[in-house]
């Protein structure tokens, strides 16, 4: 939920929320989608209450400027910066959702390429690559994920001009297949029909969103679907645009939300948004340690979680750990779903989050390219955040080509291979060491890992 970008440059800052000088104000959208190259969707979705109205930017950004946490690593001195948008507003809770980024500013010319975690880095570690590195480093680390299908459909909000473009330098730069439209790889998606505004910060949660779902699964198609604005009304319609999407496609699908807020009275009424048959949907447990936020906490959803991957100085991989930043903590208004009975010594009556988690320290993070400069930063970022874990789980599930038909299914399989499960240790890496608010990690499933991070694609 919170990306939290680290920039490899900062020049003069330029307003985080800042439209262009005479964009139209952000209306509520329909859900009728205008894509190129793809017919208008309409949604099979169960009778759910309308969504809530919010508003549709927050006001005028202020910046809060904060020391940078020392990584596990040392780096060169960095500065946090932390943009209005990542800031819920007075007002906003039940309304809209904010991104909760932050990035690590350093103030010198732009490096030519990326320094955080990449594709081949990463499908070492989590092991959904048939060859291991010793070490999995960066450097030699290069063997990306093949396979795929279907579509992992990202709901984000606001226009993000460049996302395509971005994508396939991300692509090219990794090895990756390339992701286009003329491909049939990739599709924008406007869920009240046109382009809106565009506003930096949603533009840098787009482009780590499709990034990161494509590195994780190259064959599956990636849709991106962007909302009027982030009040949850616009969110919700989008979400049900994607329904509608992977339903006509005939596959099944993935659904990512790397968005959310404060829980509120009333959110089990939205859940229902999270229910269509072929679909599995991935929302951000939050980036505020031990703290619960929706959707993240719906048990509609697999909540993702997020980690720290710890290197020695050369760079090799030593352990997984907790993540300080990582969101959870049981619900104040769901209960307990089934999957997780098995669990409720733990959880007791509420739903327990996160489920599933995945590299979300900003100090230990993923490369993404922007071409859409955000308070002067552009280009090769480096992004931490349950951000990062939502899509990118969504991939790995996309990649395993079980297909369950619902969210439920998915989980029930995940939960399933916690102990007494002889497969634990071998489909999942347990992570207990580290803590997120009042959270410790430990063993099994804990309230800021849940089952932990992944290893290979059985189980799942």
């Amino acid at each position: 939920m919170r990306l939290i970008a680290f920039a490899a440059a900062l020049a003069a800052a330029a307003p985080l929320n800042a439209a262009p000088q005479g964009s139209p104000a952000p209306q509520a959208s329909s859900a009728t989608a205008t894509t190129a190259g793809l017919t208008p969707a309409t949604t099979s979705q169960q009778t759910v209450p309308p969504p809530p109205a919010g508003p549709v930017l927050p006001p005028p950004p202020k910046t809060a400027v904060l020391p940078a946490a020392p990584p596990p690593q040392a780096q060169a001195s960095f500065t946090r910066v932390i943009p209005d948008s990542s800031l819920e507003q007075p007002g906003e809770r039940g309304r809209a959702a904010h991104t909760n980024h932050m990035f690590l500013a350093k103030p010198e010319a732009s490096s030519s390429g990326p320094s955080g975690e990449t594709p081949g880095s990463l499908a070492c570690i989590y092991k959904t690559v048939s060859v291991s590195f010793p070490g999995c480093s960066k450097k030699d680390a290069t063997l990306v994920p093949t396979g795929g299908s279907g579509i992992i459909a990202i709901v984000d909000a606001f226009d993000y001009p460049t996302a395509e473009s971005d994508l396939n330098v991300f692509s090219a730069k990794f090895g990756l297949p390339q992701c286009t439209t003329a491909n049939g790889c990739f599709k924008k998606v406007y869920a009240g029909g046109a382009p809106p505004r565009q506003n930096c910060g949603w533009a840098q949660e787009s482009a780590l969103d499709i990034q990161w779902a494509h590195a994780m699964a190259p064959g599956a198609k990636i849709v991106l679907v962007l909302a009027n604005s982030n009040s949850f009304a616009d969110l919700l319609a989008a979400v049900d645009v994607a329904n509608g999407l992977i339903a006509a496609s005939g596959a099944p699908g993935q659904v990512s939300m790397s968005w959310g807020g404060s829980e509120f009275a009333g959110e089990v009424g939205y859940d229902g948004h999270f229910v269509s048959s072929g679909v599995v949907y991935f929302a951000a447990s939050g980036d505020t340690g031990g703290k619960q936020i929706w959707p993240g906490e719906s048990p509609n959803v697999v909540s993702a979680g997020g980690t720290a991957v710890l290197r020695d100085s050369a760079g090799n991989f030593l352990n997984e750990v907790a993540w300080t930043g990582s969101g959870g903590g049981p619900s104040q208004y769901e209960y307990r779903p089934p999957y997780q009975d098995g669990i409720a010594n733990i959880v007791g009556i509420k739903r327990g989050a996160p489920d599933f988690s995945f590299d979300a320290d900003p100090n230990t993070g993923v490369s993404v390219y922007t071409g859409f400069r955000c308070q002067g930063a552009t280009g090769w970022l480096v992004f931490g955040g349950t951000s990062v874990a939502s899509p990118a789980l969504a991939g790995i599930v996309n990649l395993a080509g079980s297909h369950y038909a619902s969210t439920a299914q998915q989980l029930a399989a995940i939960y399933g291979g916690l102990p007494p499960s002889p497969n634990y240790s071998y489909n999942f890496r347990d992570i207990t060491s580290g803590t997120a608010g009042t959270f410790k990690a430990g063993p099994n499933w804990d309230f800021v890992t849940g089952v932990g991070s992944n290893q290979r694609l059985s189980g799942k």
